[in-house]
């Protein structure tokens, strides 16, 4: 993978962000020029009615993006265009997502003006091949992984809303027709009106398994019928795009491409407790009927692989957000004084803060193996699975001890750590969806 172009555009976004001058209209448009995006409008249900995906007749075959260098070791060190990359999706995060958390959470909807922000870094255009339109030769997993953690370490609920439509995109990306493809790309790159996609995988059953399904595709001649009901799938009100995970028998499970005007198709708003700048909410499929080619990929679909590059996803958001509470908590324990002194000098304390981090760097060295061996295209499912288990693990006790450390405080809707709690107690369960 070439970093260079990413790099560039990162660090000329990282200058407008610093500069007093930044939000004047003719640098604004220096940049956009510079990331290839303009200022988009924000989703809306206007657009699920009229938006038309053209079918493709060309006969080619379908691009993807190549390994990087094959290595026997991955080193922990980001490079000098990942460190550049991580500062500035980190001062994004700070400026547009911790600043306006609260505000969102309670809205479970985000401004356009932070949707267009967000727009304008260009990131649809950093998961398509050069030959579709993007500026990508190799797989950038590891980078991507990078800017999910930043991300979240702002708000996970948010920055899950905001990466779907791009891991979306990723997907068709990786294992896409040709005719699947051209027919969508064009859509998330388009720089007035770019489409809002989503995944849906999860199932409100006990204990869900992603490899046993209730919703079922059944084939009939040209036609996949859907039926079932699909939970906690963000964007659910506004995506004009689906991709479905269902049961085809004597298969196993498949995606399907479903575009949001089907006729048999219906969401539903969830009140969540967690992730609600995400707006969470169901699907329900009654006889849903999509063409053959709207199943996802070829011959080339690999579902298990599809589930690993989710948990890689959902470990990065997990780290964004643990790193944010150890942000906090370690200042705050130094300069809490009670009984005249700070709290971290009580044992109970310091050791619960380092098992925090002690925690999070197993989290991260598990996350960043597998993705590493993703990038390179080498077999990660082992790999992405431990990180899973020590995610669903870890990520929710951490929760609970971020809000036991500001003691009082915690508890309060003034301060982030009750928000963190909520978020991470679905990373617990919510391992499918997002995939980098």
């Amino acid at each position: 993978m070439s970093d260079t172009p990413l790099a560039k555009m990162f660090v000329a976004f990282n200058n407008v962000l610093d500069s007093k001058v930044g939000t004047s209209l003719g640098l604004r448009k220096w940049v956009e020029k510079i990331t290839y995006q303009g200022t988009y409008q924000g989703a809306n249900l206007a657009k699920k009615s009229s938006r038309l995906f053209p079918k493709s007749n060309k006969q080619s075959s379908a691009q993807r993006l190549g390994d990087v260098k094959k290595s026997d070791f991955f080193d922990l060190n980001l490079t000098e265009e990942q460190q550049m990359i991580h500062q500035t999706i980190q001062q994004f995060a700070s400026q547009y997502l911790r600043k306006n958390a609260e505000k969102i959470n309670v809205d479970c909807a985000i401004p356009e003006e932070i949707v267009n922000e967000f727009n304008a870094l260009g990131l649809p255009y950093y998961a398509v091949p050069e030959t579709l339109g993007g500026v990508l030769s190799d797989k950038a997993t590891v980078t991507q992984m990078i800017i999910a953690e930043g991300m979240a370490h702002g708000d996970l609920g948010m920055a899950l809303a905001l990466l779907t439509p791009v891991n979306t995109l990723n997907a068709i990306t990786r294992w896409g027709t040709v005719a699947q493809q051209e027919r969508y790309i064009p859509s998330f790159l388009d720089e007035q009106n770019p489409v809002t996609a989503t995944i849906a995988i999860n199932e409100n059953v006990a204990l869900f398994d992603p490899f046993v399904l209730t919703t079922k595709a059944v084939k009939n001649g040209d036609t996949y019928i859907l039926n079932g009901v699909k939970a906690s799938v963000p964007l659910v009100n506004t995506a004009e795009l689906f991709l479905i995970a269902a049961e085809v028998e004597g298969e196993g499970p498949a995606l399907f491409i479903v575009e949001s005007s089907s006729d048999g198709l219906e969401v539903e708003a969830q009140n969540a407790m967690g992730l609600r700048p995400a707006a969470l909410g169901n699907i329900i499929l009654k006889e849903v009927s999509v063409d053959a080619d709207a199943r996802l990929g070829d011959n080339t679909f690999d579902y298990a692989t599809f589930i690993s590059y989710a948990r890689i996803g959902w470990c990065s958001l997990a780290m964004g957000t643990i790193q944010a509470i150890l942000d906090e908590v370690i200042p705050y324990a130094n300069n809490r004084i009670a009984f005249g002194e700070p709290i971290s000098h009580r044992q109970s304390v310091a050791f619960m803060i380092a098992n925090i981090r002690i925690e999070l760097d197993g989290i991260k060295i598990l996350t960043q193996r597998a993705a590493a061996l993703a990038e390179q295209g080498k077999p990660f499912q082992r790999e992405a699975y431990l990180a899973a288990v020590a995610c669903q693990e870890y990520a929710m006790n951490i929760g609970t001890d971020g809000v036991q450390l500001f003691g009082g405080i915690g508890f309060m809707r003034d301060f982030p750590a009750e928000r963190w709690y909520r978020d991470l107690r679905a990373v617990s369960w919510c391992f499918n969806g997002m995939h980098l």
